[in-house]
């Protein structure tokens, strides 16, 4: 068993090998410049966590909800006002007793005046939600941050699956070519028949074109990967981890309660979820309460006044007022507004059941994740056994020396399925290590203290 294991991992050497070769000169059809950027996971990992739109975004709104915090609290604190007010009369005038007399007047006001009012209780509870909203907005931000990471790993492996991919289709073309040179020598002598020569020489087109076919899906794979790490698109980018592995990034996964658990803890849109359900319980307390408490207000005036009758002498001096307000609201927005306080307890409720659902879907991503990590290893497990058996077809076809039509369509065959087989093998494990972060991600472990990142380095098969 140890032997059929050791074909595929010497094949899997020589394919690494060829990877990390190709990484260090510019890829085949590159940018006009011919400019290349290598990268490494990590550095990927760091880029899409600064850089990212929707990460810019999240920190945008948090500022947002941050600034809306401070505003919820400046409402507790009186406004300044200042001015210059003038006032004229002329002809009849109704005074206080009721009589109408004539009287022609002015007077003129420079000053400043301090203002206060406040729905105390609506806004003690509003300021309260506006905390939640903000610590909901961090944990948004947190929850796209690794949504954003979990973007970049796959962007990523799927690079270095593209890379490799070309590494593989490079080598089946050299392959071939080598037997349709074979063959062609074989011709020349009389011992094969030409068209075993076309046969092989079709073979090698077609490698040759799979060989272009893969180099344009890399160039977009990574045109790709520099779009979610904003960078620029004309330079080409380069995974420099050759080491094509699997992870061992996620740890044991049998057990699916303790991984739903952990991520119900863990993940920051729960945390969101329930910062908003305690907002929307405050906004139904200012609501519902609010209005019990009275409303405050108060008015202190103070300035220069100045004026009289006219033709007579003009007075001035300080003038000063002060006034103050305690009162309740009855009605539409103040005490017993039913349809008011059936909306708030309807939003109470319905950010409740978001909640809800939002764990629901968190449990079931979790499930998935870990399905995938258990299937992703099987398949691997079966590419490797497919890639050895593929290879050592390969070398007793080629250990026959006939050059019959049955031995020729046999070596082509064998050609074909190990190329196959080695292209399966490479997808296998770029798709084992993208399960491996989805279940991070799943977990709401990606970007915490441990990054996954730090677990690369020829981690063994499962």
């Amino acid at each position: 068993m140890r032997t059929r294991r050791c074909l595929p991992l010497v094949s899997a050497l020589a394919l690494v090998v060829s990877v990390a070769a190709r990484a260090q000169e510019p890829a085949p059809g590159a940018s006009a410049s011919g400019q290349t950027h290598a990268i490494d996971l990590v550095t990927a990992l760091e880029l899409a966590g600064a850089n990212g739109v929707d990460v810019q975004i999240a920190r945008e709104r948090l500022e947002a909800a941050r600034a809306q915090a401070t505003s919820a609290v400046l409402a507790f604190l009186p406004w300044l006002s200042a001015g210059v007010a003038y006032r004229g009369h002329g002809d009849l005038i109704q005074d206080v007793v009721g009589n109408i007399v004539t009287a022609d007047k002015s007077a003129s006001l420079a000053g400043a005046s301090l203002n206060l009012q406040i729905d105390v209780g609506e806004a003690l509870f509003r300021s309260l939600a506006a905390k939640q909203t903000r610590l909901a907005a961090e944990h948004a931000l947190s929850g796209q941050r690794q949504e954003t990471l979990l973007g970049a790993a796959q962007g990523y492996f799927d690079l270095l699956v593209g890379q490799a991919s070309v590494a593989v289709a490079a080598e089946g073309l050299r392959i071939s070519r080598e037997y349709e040179e074979q063959l062609h020598r074989a011709v020349d002598v009389g011992i094969a028949l030409k068209g075993d020569e076309l046969r092989a020489k079709v073979q090698s087109q077609r490698n040759e074109l799979a060989v272009k076919q893969a180099e344009e899906s890399r160039r977009v794979l990574a045109a790709r990967l520099a779009e979610a790490l904003r960078l620029d698109p004309a330079v080409e980018l380069v995974a420099t981890d050759a080491e094509l592995v699997p992870l061992a990034v996620a740890g044991e996964v049998e057990a699916i309660e303790p991984l739903v658990a952990e991520a119900l803890a863990a993940r920051p849109e729960v945390s969101q979820a329930q910062a908003l359900v305690r907002a929307a319980d405050e906004t139904r307390k200012a609501v519902v309460y609010g209005p019990l408490i009275p409303t405050v207000a108060g008015l202190a005036l103070g300035g220069e006044l100045s004026g009289g009758p006219d033709g007579a002498p003009t007075r001035s001096g300080a003038s000063k007022d002060y006034a103050a307000a305690v009162s309740w609201r009855l009605g539409p927005g103040g005490i017993l507004d039913v349809g008011r306080t059936r909306a708030a307890k309807a939003r109470l409720a319905e950010s409740q059941w978001t909640l809800e659902k939002q764990k629901d879907a968190i449990a079931r991503e979790v499930v998935e994740a870990r399905t995938r990590v258990l299937s992703q290893a099987s398949q691997l497990e079966t590419a490797r056994g497919a890639l050895a058996v593929a290879e050592e077809g390969l070398r007793l076809a080629r250990a026959r020396t006939e050059f019959e039509v049955g031995v020729v369509l046999e070596n082509i065959l064998a050609e074909e399925d190990q190329t196959r087989a080695r292209l399966d093998y490479v997808r296998a494990i770029g798709e084992y290590d993208k399960a491996q972060y989805e279940l991070e991600r799943a977990r709401g472990r990606l970007g915490r203290e441990r990054s996954p990142a730090s677990a690369i380095g020829g981690a063994p098969a499962p």
